[in-house]
């Protein structure tokens, strides 16, 4: 299933230039644009959101640097270029399981879901379309995405859930 649904995917590189562009842009540097909205987002309403900003970053350093590197570390997987015939546009060392990406961003979505819901509604699709053009450019299984979304939904939820259990716990 895994190969089949990378396939149908990856097979739509290389027909057209304006999707690989745009393939290429979602899977390489929209990030920067979604790290930018987030940043003039906690400037323009920073009082406001200030628990928002220390949650998300405290969900994505769980789920990137935590939890997916000792996935990774107990279940290498190589990436998909190196023993399949792929469409490659963009090329990534290191383990593919599970994303890394895909656990950052949806870490992060998750967060600002949390606290608003039409923000979080906009994050949460632009992690996935990151994730889904790691798939398209030849670099992620979707397996390595799914599991990759899991952690940073996990995390954003656990971190969500510690901070209003324990760390903004209003005194009585």
């Amino acid at each position: 299933m895994d190969l089949y649904l990378f396939r149908l995917i990856n097979g739509l590189a290389l027909q057209g230039l304006w999707l690989d562009t745009l393939g290429i842009f979602f899977a390489g540097y929209f990030e920067f644009v979604l790290l930018t909205c987030l940043f003039l987002f906690l400037i323009v309403n920073w009082r406001k959101y200030w628990p928002m900003v220390i949650e998300a970053t405290a969900a994505a350093v769980l789920a990137r640097l935590v939890i997916v590197n000792f996935i990774r570390l107990i279940l290498p997987r190589l990436r998909p270029f190196v023993e399949n015939n792929v469409n490659l546009l963009l090329s990534s060392g290191e383990s593919s399981f599970p994303s890394g990406h895909a656990a950052f961003y949806f870490a992060i979505a998750t967060v600002v879901f949390f606290h608003n819901k039409k923000a979080g509604i906009a994050f949460l699709a632009v992690a996935f379309l990151i994730s889904l053009a790691r798939v398209f450019v030849g670099i992620h299984w979707p397996s390595d995405i799914l599991a990759g979304a899991a952690v940073g939904i996990f995390s954003g939820w656990l971190i969500n859930v510690v901070s209003k259990s324990y760390l903004l716990k209003k005194a009585p």
